[in-house]
């Protein structure tokens, strides 16, 4: 097996403010397997809370989990060794990936087939960032123009405090109440505990699909607090990154979002699927900066899942990847074997 390293850089097309910064660019590292004449495409969005700064840092601890002898071992056991020498999970998600997309084309079949999966059927959500309302006006206007979209994720948790939060959020409903789009908000940790009573209430009455992460990671022992009475369906992000996340705070909440660079790949994603259905829950997939490549592997397993936010590859200038196109709003993989998406060739030859 013979391992190769693509580090790209990544540009958005609109900047992205969250609760915790501003995000323009990025540099992902493309992992290409080759291996008894199949190539292989994994991806790796790398982020300091997903234990890997840079694009250099993943491939370091990439490097030394393949130089721990991988060759013959099988995807659990390659999951299983890095944990072992505890290797970040966005790391591991690049090369789970690519594992898992050569098993695929070597069975000659797309990847939700060799995984008895149905074929990606919701719609995904388009995120809006926090931005000043003339922006959001903006935004929403242009996403909306495609009427392919059928869903909005609505960035909240300003460092402005909520009642900036709500500048936003009625500026997105008054962009959008000529149209049929359903609104969901995701403070990514950004409020306290009261400042969730009431911003969820407000919400609530607002027609708010649901609330994703209002307290910060960290605090889910107040999510008992907030789950009591809630006025919305809550489910938890940054709280999730492991199956055994979701035993631990499945009582309190509605619903799970699992990310491939935030739980280590498609492995540890299905493990979370089956525990998060297990307790009843929701489920949920979204992405960090990523492009066709990662996407591609999520959305290859969005057919048991509840909602999806496999958006980022559209908000690229340019996708220095290709294999993902939209269909009725639905984030669609193609029918070749493996994930069905590749590193352009451009960005590497």
């Amino acid at each position: 097996m013979v391992v190769n390293f693509h580090t790209v850089n990544l540009k958005k097309k609109h900047p992205l403010q969250i609760s915790r910064g501003v995000h323009n660019k990025s540099q992902n590292l493309f992992i290409e397997i080759v291996k008894d004449g199949i190539t292989a495409w994994g991806e790796s969005a790398p982020g300091k809370t997903e234990g890997a700064k840079s694009a250099e840092e993943v491939q370091a601890h990439l490097t030394r989990l393949i130089n721990s002898d991988i060759n013959d071992l099988s995807i659990h056991e390659v999951c299983q060794r890095s944990k072992d020498l505890k290797i970040p999970a966005c790391a591991l998600a690049g090369i789970d990936i690519a594992l898992w997309d050569l098993t695929a084309k070597k069975a000659k079949l797309p990847l939700k087939d060799l995984l008895g999966l149905p074929k990606p059927k919701v719609p995904t959500s388009i995120t809006v960032g926090i931005n000043p309302p003339e922006i959001v006006k903006e935004r929403v206007e242009m996403i909306i123009s495609n009427p392919q979209v059928r869903a909005l994720k609505v960035k909240l948790g300003s460092p402005e405090g909520i009642e900036y939060d709500k500048l936003i959020y009625s500026q997105v409903i008054e962009s959008t109440k000529k149209s049929n789009i359903a609104i969901r908000v995701d403070a990514n940790g950004g409020w306290s505990l009261d400042e969730a009573k009431l911003m969820m209430k407000w919400l609530a009455e607002r027609d708010a699909e649901y609330i994703e992460q209002p307290l910060v990671e960290g605090d889910e022992d107040k999510l008992k607090f907030l789950f009591e009475g809630r006025p919305l369906p809550i489910f938890i992000d940054e709280s999730c990154r492991f199956a055994e996340d979701v035993a631990n705070n499945y009582q309190h909440v509605d619903g799970v979002n699992l990310k491939l660079m935030k739980c280590g790949g498609i492995t540890e994603a299905l493990k979370i699927l089956n525990v998060a259905k297990s307790h009843g829950l929701k489920t949920m997939i979204g992405c960090m900066s990523e492009s066709s490549v990662s996407i591609s592997a999520g959305a290859s397993i969005t057919g048991i899942i509840d909602y999806v936010d496999l958006d980022s590859h559209y908000n690229l200038n340019p996708d220095p990847s290709e294999g993902t196109l939209m269909i009725d709003g639905v984030t669609m993989i193609n029918s070749l074997p493996g994930h069905g998406a590749k590193l352009k060739t451009e960005n590497y030859a």
